[in-house]
């Protein structure tokens, strides 16, 4: 992903971590639904976007400081950084 327009969390990513299972790790555990899933990039847990109830991805990189999510939608290939608010598809 090595680009000069990208920002640095995006140009250092080496691959992109898939999830384990498409479900909100969060969500579930409270019995609560998701509309769609984000993959973090630092640890590969899988949450909710912001359109879901809980924006637990989100809730994932403030508490985590982990910058980068993809996404974890069958058919979709990018990837977002909350800190510089970037978006790049692979």
């Amino acid at each position: 992903m090595q680009d000069q327009a990208i920002c640095d969390h995006l140009n250092a990513l080496t691959e992109i971590l898939a999830a384990e299972e498409r479900v909100c790790e969060e969500c579930v555990k409270t019995g609560s639904s998701w509309v769609h899933l984000r993959t973090c990039q630092t640890c590969g847990k899988t949450h909710c976007c912001d359109s879901s109830p809980n924006k637990h991805a989100t809730k994932h990189f403030h508490r985590s400081g982990h910058p980068v999510v993809s996404s974890a939608e069958p058919g979709e290939r990018w990837v977002w950084c909350y800190v510089d608010e970037q978006i790049v598809g692979y």
